[in-house]
């Protein structure tokens, strides 16, 4: 074949693909025309529906973030204050050394044990976030201090806090016991 005859049927095998293409496309337009109303009343109906399933899922996502978060605190809530019924407890001990060292002994070295037994016992607890309340001297504050009594005094102002009959903690600065107190009238 020569070469004008073999670009004649290169073009016609062109122009027939084109021809063909143009007629699907053609064939669906009128496709789409022949569709009942009733199909694209389902489609939009569909895309609705889809548009609200997404809403859905946006806002049970959103949900179970917060779930996430929820739990996450109270977990760490959890951790943070797993100690708290024991220390509690652990401060009538705590009241009941101090008691014991206020009274006179002998027997020096014993004494100085139990000091020595007592801040380390102490210190553990504080390592967990046992803290004292500040009591003796302070401004009378409900949140920290439990009044016994009110008593007048003209050493000290209306309010503050003259003797203190039982020490208040706090554990990670959550009160556990407020501080028993006496307040000048």
């Amino acid at each position: 074949m020569t070469k004008a005859k073999e670009k004649k049927v290169v073009t016609e095998k062109q122009e027939k693909v084109v021809i063909d293409k143009e007629e699907k496309v053609i064939a669906e337009e009128e496709e789409i025309k022949k569709l009942p109303k009733d199909e694209s009343e389902e489609v939009k109906a569909s895309e609705e529906k889809k548009d609200e399933d997404n809403q859905k899922y946006i806002r049970l996502m959103a949900e179970f973030q917060n779930y996430k978060k929820r739990v996450d605190k109270e977990k760490k809530d959890t951790y943070a204050f797993a100690n708290e019924k024991i220390v509690t407890e652990l401060l009538d001990v705590i009241d009941n050394f101090e008691r014991g060292l206020d009274t006179e002994c002998d027997n020096k070295n014993f004494f100085e044990g139990m000091k020595l037994i007592f801040e380390q016992f102490k210190g553990v607890l504080v390592k967990e976030g046992l803290e004292e309340i500040e009591a003796l001297g302070q401004e009378f504050n409900t949140t920290y201090h439990n009044a016994l009594m009110m008593q007048d005094s003209e050493e000290h102002k209306s309010g503050e806090i003259i003797s203190v009959m039982q020490k208040g903690y706090k554990l990670k600065n959550k009160v556990i016991r407020p501080a028993m107190v006496i307040v000048a009238n």
